[in-house]
């Protein structure tokens, strides 16, 4: 049956910057399809918190501390996960940052830390987890892009262009990985309501405009994404290959 494809049982993901927002969602999701997650954050106290929580809900987690944007923490913990959990089978590559600023007055430390955050943390996650898939002919990355990678707004140009490079290697990712038997896509949110996007929920007048130029009609919830991300990590998705998919309400397809 076509439904038993979209199963993850006995599989193993890993979902950096989970310890909140879309990527707890996005772990929970995997976790309820079946598949033990790993997931990631720089605070252990927080992770810990949200470990307890998804593991209440009956799912099965393991929780890793480390830096996505430094190479020698990547590769020993993607060493630990592998000799001490298992084989990761599952990558989402979710861990971001936004800063926001006018284009000519943004501090180069802040576009280097934008760019470390949302860009190399995605090179050197995906280079050290598919070494390991390459081997052993099958893996799935899900790279975490945004409808800025499409699209623009005032301010925050620097985001605009990270998530437009993330879009980019997704595709070459799979260009390059696609033969050794990976799939490489992107998930695209758009406007989903979390703990960062509270005061934009807030405001009346972005929430209206947002609200009014959305097909629609409303903001996300993140556990609408459980299902994209589902697909993208399931054997359903195996011919689908440098695609980004976008869960908006439909921001993407009008101006």
């Amino acid at each position: 049956m076509a439904a038993n494809s979209f199963r993850l049982d006995g599989r193993l993901a890993l979902v950096t910057g989970s310890s909140a927002g879309i990527g707890f969602a996005l772990a929970r999701a995997l976790g309820e399809a079946g598949a033990t997650v790993v997931i990631n954050g720089r605070n252990s106290a927080k992770l810990a918190e949200a470990a307890d929580l998804l593991r209440a809900e009956g799912l099965s987690v393991h929780a890793r501390d480390f830096d996505v944007t430094q190479a020698a923490a990547v590769q020993a913990a993607v060493e630990d996960i592998e000799s001490s959990i298992g084989p990761i089978e599952i990558l989402v590559n979710n861990a971001g940052m936004q800063l926001r600023g006018p284009l000519d007055e943004f501090a180069v430390g802040d576009w280097h830390r934008i760019m470390r955050t949302n860009v190399d943390s995605v090179f050197l996650m995906g280079q050290a987890v598919a070494r390991r898939m390459i081997a052993r002919k099958r893996g799935k990355i899900i790279n975490i892009c945004s409808v800025q990678s499409e699209m623009g707004r005032p301010n925050i140009a620097p985001y605009m262009a990270s998530k437009g490079a993330v879009k980019m290697l997704t595709k070459g990712m799979a260009i390059d990985w696609g033969p050794h038997g990976l799939q490489v896509n992107g998930l695209g949110p758009g406007y989903f309501k979390t703990e960062l996007t509270e005061k934009l929920v807030n405001d009346e007048t972005f929430s209206a405009w947002l609200t009014g130029r959305t097909p629609s009609r409303r903001w996300g919830e993140v556990a609408e994404l459980g299902g994209a991300v589902v697909f993208l990590a399931s054997d359903a998705s195996n011919f689908v290959n440098g695609h980004v998919l976008y869960v908006d309400g439909g921001v993407t397809a009008t101006l």
